[in-house]
């Protein structure tokens, strides 16, 4: 695996890792909030084999310099030139969580060279809320300094704990080691790092105003899809799943005993079910 960082035309830098032949076609992975790369150390290896694996820091994020003015499109432009600067054509996306809205921004600008969508906790439904959202709702419809405090009260350390081992059952958290979540704390708190948090959780709202246009896409092009979900997610609810698999009749799925960082219990799983996705033949898009 290799990291390097790409100057982007606004000025920032963006750190990415890539690994395996640039001749294979390519996969994009995208992690979320509070993560980066990282979380991704343990399924590159294996899926360097069959792909050409690209995952970045999204800014704000790692080691990425944060953007003067954060929000998922702003991000799945820094995301699109990287793509650009290796002329990436076909290509695997990896959704989840933050990187969704940025994952589903690039394949609807260039659908027809999405070879297929790899979803593992990653919302485009309003299924996916459950209650824990209400606050952070709240304050999309009324961006109150008091709404806004209760949508952003999870930005913590203990709230960074939690997105790892929130609702996850016991004997599968103490598989995570304590070291990951302090290490996104660290990185949390970098300069910019929390404000590009706070910009996000705002600007989901207007992805969420976005899920008619995804809709529209799944429904037209239906590209190829693997699912692979953590069942104890207390973030995105399994109702989510469902529609999913409504919005992709065809798509392979697959729900594991994990949390949202389903990476960080069931690696070898997942990237045993991603290499077989990816070295399938895969039928052409629909482009009805």
């Amino acid at each position: 695996m290799k990291t390097e960082r790409l100057r982007l035309s606004g000025g920032t830098e963006l750190s990415f890792t890539t690994a395996g032949e640039a001749s294979r076609p390519a996969l994009l992975l995208l992690h979320g909030t509070p993560n980066s790369a990282r979380l991704f150390r343990a399924v590159m290896p294996a899926l360097s084999q069959a792909a050409f694996v690209i995952a970045p820091d999204l800014p704000g994020h790692g080691e990425s310099d944060p953007l003067p003015a954060p929000s998922f499109p702003a991000i799945g432009q820094a995301i699109s030139e990287l793509l650009d600067s290796f002329k990436i054509g076909p290509r695997f996306i990896y959704l989840h969580d933050w990187g969704a809205p940025v994952g589903l921004q690039i394949a609807m600008q260039a659908p027809e060279k999405v070879l297929g969508l790899i979803v593992q906790n990653a919302n485009a439904h309003r299924t996916g809320w459950g209650p824990g959202w209400a606050a952070t709702q709240a304050y999309w419809s009324q961006p109150t300094s008091e709404n806004q405090g209760a949508a952003t009260a999870h930005l913590t350390l203990d709230g960074t704990r939690d997105t790892y081992i929130a609702g996850v059952p016991p004997e599968v958290a103490r598989r995570i080691p304590a070291e990951h979540w302090k290490e996104d704390w660290r990185v949390m708190n970098l300069p910019g790092h929390m404000d590009t948090q706070r910009a996000l959780i705002a600007d989901y709202g207007n992805y969420a105003a976005r899920f008619g246009a995804i809709a529209k896409y799944l429904e037209r092009w239906q590209p190829p899809a693997l699912m692979v979900w953590g069942r104890h997610d207390t973030y995105f609810d399994l109702a989510e799943v469902l529609s999913w698999m409504r919005a992709l009749p065809r798509m392979e799925a697959h729900v594991l005993d994990a949390g949202h960082l389903l990476l960080e219990t069931h690696a070898a799983e997942a990237a045993a079910l991603m290499l077989d996705f990816i070295r399938r033949p895969q039928a052409p898009a629909a482009r009805a």
